[in-house]
């Protein structure tokens, strides 16, 4: 017999061999229905692989994260079996979950072509598949009989894959005439794939690698229920409204270059002033928690990141070395900011009373992301972290981790994150992986265990994540739902026991003793690009007052009147307020209109009658107009909200 250990802590006992599905069996047979993977240790895995000794499991539905990555890589596979049956010779690559549904990388055979006009024949033919219940069948195969049996189906793509595998043996799924070289998970049959749709295509290198075959990406998703998948077009249609890409045209914020570079954006005047402006809050509560400023470079010595440890994990990921006229001297453009502020801290000696010491910076870091993966503001090359580091005793750990989540929870609230809204994350390292991490298991262990407890002693309701720690220590991440439900990953906040001691950083103690310092790196925003890309389409470019660039939109009715605007908008700059003039020679319906577009919070309508008066006629924007008052009066009222806002910043 075998101890099986529940989410809720309670512990069964059955015998060893014991599969997920008979687990939820011997729970209810709803459950056993509606259950897809299993978690077991941490690991995720098929319902019908057996468990042989004790172990923590979690059964997984489609609620879950979990369950939704195994319905969506049976779904890819259903694809690869539809696209086989109305393509013969396509040969295939990868196709795993993502995000949202899943994708396959395909090479089509001569004379063969996949538009958005296949896609209605692709997932009629996914649906009759689906509708024949076929179970999903893994076998583990020597690696030579894998390569010979995929050789054999002139899958050369696979048989890449395969070659660079380790030798032994390697897991296969089978469904229908279908067989995919693969590790898992997946469910039990595609029985519960019942909605589908194929979303778009595009093309990607094989790999990555702009040198190798260009493949056909084809995006799809999967539902238990005609309904999701409604629900989810839905969504999808609303956030092709919000995308900011779109709105952040519109309303002149950023842009990308071509001459400038893929990944690179550039902020525009009203973009760099919204930038600004979340800097600055940011700016006044750190000051509030003992933060100082710090600026570093934007290139460092290649050594200082074989130092830290960066080049080795993250060097390929990184843009490649800079070479200069001296001899073995070698640049890199910053990666992280982290390795700098150990220089920071390096600068003078540290006593104990000095400690803790915490140094902030909007520093500008440089990845190289696939030109595949760039996208808008949310994946790029350059971005800007509002990156921290508090370097401080160890028994001071706890403390300064709760403060840092008070300050993304008050970051968070101010522009209508709700509590309910957030999910965090603990992010703790494989146990199984020692090559992935750096230090000591006591260190981990001290690391894991502040996180721990800081989340409990804030009554912060955290799920824990094996695996996902950074190479140098746990971390808390933060998830939030936007307003039409969308998850996006923003602030983040990581113990490390690893950096000081490759630094060689240290404090005198109370004792005179030398003793290493705990780093904790803080990002509440996570980067400035995500965090104004991920706001934008939450609130669909419709800005706290505080923050859009411009308040107020100032129209004239006719030439006649630009005088008396020009007047206004100055009468506005005086009193604090931001406002432009909108004096083209255009009807005043297209210029409200246009100005709506551009989400400007107010309009002030100007004409004869308001310029003889000294009055403005108010237009809220999505609001009914408010009608006339004078100007003093609208720039006090423009104010008040502005300071009503700012109690909550």
């Amino acid at each position: 017999m075998i101890n099986i250990t529940f989410p809720d802590g309670s512990v069964r006992q059955y015998e060893a061999g014991v599969t997920g599905l008979q687990i939820a069996e011997s729970i209810s047979q709803r459950l056993a229905q509606e259950v897809l993977a299993i978690g077991v240790n941490g690991e995720t895995q098929d319902l019908t692989l057996p468990i042989m000794e004790d172990a923590a499991i979690r059964l997984y539905k489609f609620e879950d994260a979990e369950g939704k990555h195994a319905f969506w890589h049976t779904s890819s596979h259903l694809m690869a079996e539809a696209l086989q049956e109305l393509y013969p010779g396509i040969q295939f690559g990868i196709g795993p979950a993502i995000e949202n549904g899943f994708y396959y990388d395909v090479y089509p055979a001569e004379g063969q072509v996949i538009t958005p006009d296949s896609f209605a024949d692709i997932e009629k033919k996914m649906l009759e598949l689906a509708q024949k219940k076929e179970v999903l069948v893994r076998q583990s195969i020597a690696k030579a009989d894998a390569l010979a049996q995929f050789k054999a189906k002139g899958q050369e793509f696979k048989c890449e894959l395969i070659a660079d595998l380790e030798d032994g043996h390697i897991s296969t799924y089978t469904q229908g005439a279908f067989t995919d070289l693969c590790r898992g998970p997946h469910i039990l049959s595609t029985e519960p794939i019942k909605a589908i749709k194929v979303l778009s295509c595009a093309a990607a290198y094989w790999r990555g690698d702009a040198s190798r075959p260009m493949m056909t990406r084809i995006y799809a998703i999967t539902f238990p229920k005609k309904k999701m998948l409604d629900e989810y077009l839905t969504i999808l249609e609303e956030a092709k409204k919000r995308d900011h890409r779109k709105i952040g045209k519109e309303m002149e914020l950023f842009m990308f270059s071509e001459r400038v570079g893929k990944g690179l954006p550039i902020w525009l005047p009203k973009g760099t002033d919204l930038r600004l402006r979340l800097q600055d809050m940011l700016r006044r509560i750190q000051k509030q928690y003992g933060y100082q400023e710090v600026i570093t470079p934007h290139i460092g010595s290649k050594n200082l990141y074989i130092t830290s440890g960066h080049w080795d994990h993250y060097g390929k990921d990184s843009f490649q070395p800079i070479e200069t006229p001296e001899e073995d001297e070698l640049y890199m453009l910053k990666p992280m900011n982290c390795p700098h502020h150990c220089e920071v801290y390096a600068s003078k000696p540290r006593s104990y009373r000095d400690l803790p010491f915490r140094c902030a910076e909007f520093g500008t870091v440089y990845r190289y992301e696939q030109s595949g993966e760039l996208h808008g503001l949310t994946r790029v090359r350059s971005f800007t972290q509002d990156d921290a580091h508090i370097f401080c005793r160890p028994d001071q750990v706890k403390g300064e981790f709760i403060k840092v989540m008070e300050i993304i929870q008050r970051v968070f609230a101010t522009f209508n994150f709700s509590d309910e809204n957030v999910e965090v994350q603990i992010s703790l390292r494989d146990p199984n992986n020692h090559e992935k991490y750096i230090g000591s298991d006591e260190d981990w262990a001290n690391a894991e265990n502040a996180i721990i407890e800081a989340c409990q002693e804030k009554g912060m309701k955290a799920r824990m994540e094996t695996g996902e720690a950074a190479f140098y220590g746990p971390k808390l991440d933060f998830m939030v739902k936007d307003a039409i439900g969308r998850r996006w990953q923003l602030g983040t906040i990581q113990v490390d026991y690893q950096l000081p001691q490759r630094f060689q950083l240290e404090y005198v103690a109370e004792d005179n003793s030398k003793r290493r310092p705990v780093m904790i790196h803080r990002a509440p925003f996570g980067s400035m690009e995500r965090f104004c890309a991920v706001l934008i389409e939450h609130t669909a470019g419709r800005f706290p007052l505080w923050l859009t660039p411009d308040q107020v939109a100032v129209l004239p009715i006719s030439e006649k009147s630009n005088d008396y605007a020009d007047k206004v908008q100055e009468i506005l700059a005086q009193a604090g307020v931001r406002a432009i003039v909108d004096n083209r020679n255009e009807k005043i319906g297209r210029k409200i209109r246009d100005n709506e577009m551009k989400h400007i919070p107010y309009m002030l309508i100007v004409g004869e009658k308001e310029a003889e008066q000294g009055l403005v006629s108010v237009r809220q924007q999505g609001a009914e107009e408010k009608g006339q008052m004078t100007i003093e009066a609208f720039a006090q009222m423009i104010n008040d909200i502005v300071a009503e806002q700012m109690k909550a910043c």
